[in-house]
């Protein structure tokens, strides 16, 4: 029988990782006689009562395995943390709040068995509508990472999926600090079938993802993937300089044969202020580059297991 290793990130889930367990259990029935599973758990510096929790059902289960953060080092760390260590023929992710629907990890399996494909992915079809500000931001990100990087991310992508040891191993092959997995999935290439599911709300605990999260991993994605925001910035300084240049022959012309005084007081402060911000911008934007390459070249742990078992 072929092993189902499930990593599944943890950060402050305490609440709901025993649903998440009986749920699971009872979605991957129809896999009884075909498969065998393995949890992989993996607890991101919580700082309530998840690692007990796991420890809970890791008591009773002796396929329950899991490791501790030392500190919260993020959910691209805990994924990678996970995928590392799973010993599954098949390895599949899912979010710990229900949000993912276990349901499908059998059409899952039976997709990747088949041969036919090397990764079964999973995208929302529709999102919530108590967050429309988001929702507006959310698709505006997935426009410009198809229009500025060489990878098409699926709208509503989710980090919910299961894949080959074939699929994983290109995966774990990528050695970069900075990590933006939806993008590695879909760059690594293979043959991956998409599912679609409906939207679903939380079955315990608060969402870990502010509206500044969530744009600072946007960012991150669009700087991991593409170098357009650079060219931008060279491309903006042209257009500025020769801007400049034609208002400095206008002002000429009209001084020297039209006798027309110099603009005043205003126009300068404008001007200055306006090219002063533009500069920030692309300093801003080179910046962003240098810290990603600062982090690489210090090639830290992406984290760190005070525990593991």
């Amino acid at each position: 029988m072929k092993l189902i290793s499930l990593v599944i990130p943890c950060y402050n889930e305490e609440s709901g990782l025993g649903l998440l367990y009986k749920t699971v259990l009872e979605a991957l029935r129809p896999l009884e006689g075909k498969a065998q599973l393995e949890f992989r758990f993996v607890d991101d510096g919580s700082h309530d009562g998840t690692l007990d929790a796991i420890k809970s059902l890791q008591a009773n289960d002796e396929r329950v395995h899991y490791c501790s953060f030392s500190r919260n080092f993020g959910k691209e760390a805990a994924m990678l943390a996970g995928m590392e260590s799973a010993k599954g023929d098949y390895v599949a992710v899912m979010d710990a709040d229900l949000q993912d629907p276990p349901e499908r990890l059998p059409e899952m399996f039976d997709a990747l068995e088949s041969g036919e494909y090397d990764c079964v992915a999973t995208c929302r079809s529709q999102r919530d509508k108590k967050t429309f500000c988001l929702n507006i931001f959310a698709r505006m990100f997935y426009w410009l990472m198809t229009k500025m990087t060489d990878v098409e991310l699926k709208e509503g992508a989710r980090d919910f999926r299961m894949m080959n040891r074939a699929y994983l191993q290109s995966v774990l092959s990528l050695k970069e600090t900075n990590r933006f997995s939806k993008g590695i999935f879909v760059w690594v290439g293979h043959r991956v079938k998409w599912l679609s599911f409906d939207f679903e709300e939380r079955q315990s605990g608060k969402t870990k993802w502010s509206f500044w999260k969530l744009l600072r991993y946007a960012m991150e994605g669009i700087t991991s993937f593409s170098t357009v925001p650079l060219t931008a910035s060279f491309g903006l300084g042209v257009v500025t300089c020769l801007f400049a240049a034609v208002m400095c022959v206008k002002t000429i012309i009209k001084t020297l044969f039209f006798h027309e005084p110099v603009p005043g007081y205003t126009t300068i402060f404008v001007c200055l202020t306006f090219f002063s911000g533009l500069q920030f911008i692309m300093l801003g934007v080179m910046g962003l580059y240098i810290s990603k390459i600062y982090k690489e070249v210090k090639r830290r742990p992406p984290y760190v297991i005070q525990e593991e078992k």
